[in-house]
């Protein structure tokens, strides 16, 4: 009778003390797993997404029209005199593949004429939301004076009734993804023409787009 009164004896202060150490130990220990697993879950999604969804794509450009507008070229012979007003109007469209907004700041367009500047312009900055597209237009006329030493080939050229010209465009942004992560981009297009004198009109294009992320 004694042996069972002694095996109910209430635990003593240090066994409480022990056991309650215990008890708050396994509880942290639950705790701090349970925080571990959540942040290893979270950072597998969010490599996930980085990978797949958020990864950033090159912003397409794209030349979707291209029109002449001005005074028809011509050359005057024997006292040779060239007049020339032609302007090349583009239509330049952006395409934004990224799930994020794409805000480019100014962009410039160069048309060149035998690897030698004649003209430039300034495209308006904006704002292109995620996977959306937008178009700019810009419009490049050649200034003769800047010719200089291509004079005499643009003379040439425009009484064999062909002149080909070449664009190069580029459009600088920043890629906005979940409203704080951002990623500089730069659009660059680059677009040869050639425009029959006689018809005064764009016979053919060929474009090439890349970006820089």
């Amino acid at each position: 009778m004694e042996a069972e009164i002694n095996n109910h004896q209430p635990l003593n202060v240090e066994q409480k003390t022990t056991a309650k150490s215990y008890s708050r130990r396994r509880c942290l220990i639950t705790v701090c797993g349970t925080i571990i697993l959540l942040i290893l879950i979270l950072s597998i999604i969010l490599l996930v997404l980085a990978l797949t969804v958020f990864k950033p794509k090159d912003p397409k450009t794209e030349i979707i029209s291209a029109a002449l507008d001005g005074i028809s070229p011509s050359v005057t012979l024997p006292a040779v005199r060239i007049e020339l007003n032609v302007t090349l109007d583009l239509k330049i469209l952006v395409r934004n593949r990224n799930h994020a907004s794409f805000r480019h700041g100014t962009g410039k367009s160069v048309l060149l004429y035998r690897g030698k500047q004649v003209g430039e312009v300034d495209i308006a900055p904006g704002n292109i939301p995620a996977r959306g597209s937008a178009t700019l237009p810009c419009r490049l006329t050649i200034e003769v004076d800047k010719l200089g030493s291509e004079i005499a080939g643009l003379i040439g050229d425009v009484l064999a009734g062909e002149l080909m010209v070449e664009t190069q465009t580029r459009i600088p942004g920043r890629l906005t993804f979940l409203g704080f992560i951002k990623k500089h981009a730069v659009a660059v297009s680059v677009c040869q023409f050639t425009i029959s004198v006689r018809e005064f009109k764009v016979q053919s294009q060929l474009c090439k787009s890349k970006a820089k992320i």
